[in-house]
This record gives C-alpha cells, sequence and structure tokens, in this order.
C-alpha cells in the first residue's frame, strides 16, 4: 500500500519561507543590538512605577472580592454543618491576607513611594 504525503508547501516554498524568517529574525536582531537598551529599561521602570498605585488598588480590590465570596461559601458550609468549615476559612482568609501582603512586600523591595 502506498502512502501519500500530503504538503502544503513544495521543497522550494519551504527554503523560501525559511530564508524569509531567517532574514526576518536577522534583522530584528540588528535592530535590538543597535537600540539604546538603558533608555528601554529606564523606559520599563518608570511605567512600572507610574502604574503601581493603580495596580495596587486593583489587587486590594480583587483582595476585597475574594473575601466577601470566601464570606459567603464559609458560611454556607458552616450553616449546613459541615466540619471542614475552619479549614476553608483559613484558606480564604490567607488567600486575602497573602494579596494585601505581597503588595506591601513588593512596594517596600522596589523603593516605589
Amino acid at each position: 500500500m502506498k502512502q501519500w504525503r500530503v504538503s502544503c508547501f513544495s521543497r522550494g516554498g519551504r527554503r523560501a519561507l525559511t530564508l524569509t524568517l531567517a532574514g526576518v529574525l536577522g534583522e530584528l536582531s540588528s535592530r535590538a543590538q543597535t537600540a539604546d537598551g538603558n533608555n528601554g529599561l529606564q523606559e520599563a521602570n518608570t511605567l512600572v512605577r507610574k502604574y503601581y498605585a493603580d495596580g495596587t488598588n486593583l489587587m486590594y480590590a480583587i483582595a476585597g472580592i475574594l473575601a466577601l465570596v470566601g464570606a459567603v461559601k464559609v458560611y454556607g458550609k458552616w450553616s449546613h454543618g459541615d466540619p471542614d468549615t475552619g479549614k476553608v476559612a483559613a484558606a480564604w482568609f490567607g488567600s486575602c491576607i497573602f494579596l494585601v501582603v505581597v503588595a506591601t512586600v513588593i512596594k517596600q523591595f522596589f523603593g516605589i513611594s
């Protein structure tokens, strides 16, 4: 039984595609080497510092929503008399505390004021 190999590119087409991709990557590499890396890092640093307050507020909002969802779930377990209510409450409370602590630690670690 003969098996037929179906290919979307002929051999010449694959070579052309490979050469095109190599040319594009070479061009990108040469442009990346000529660009001043310090300017890019400085710009990234200022952007991160500029958006940090918004990110922190978003983190606090997510922690608040998690606290509300966790409180509802813990109340449901507690009202049904489930024996693992304490573990579930500790897990939800811990996740909210983790989000708040991470925001504070990152702020202190990077010296963002």
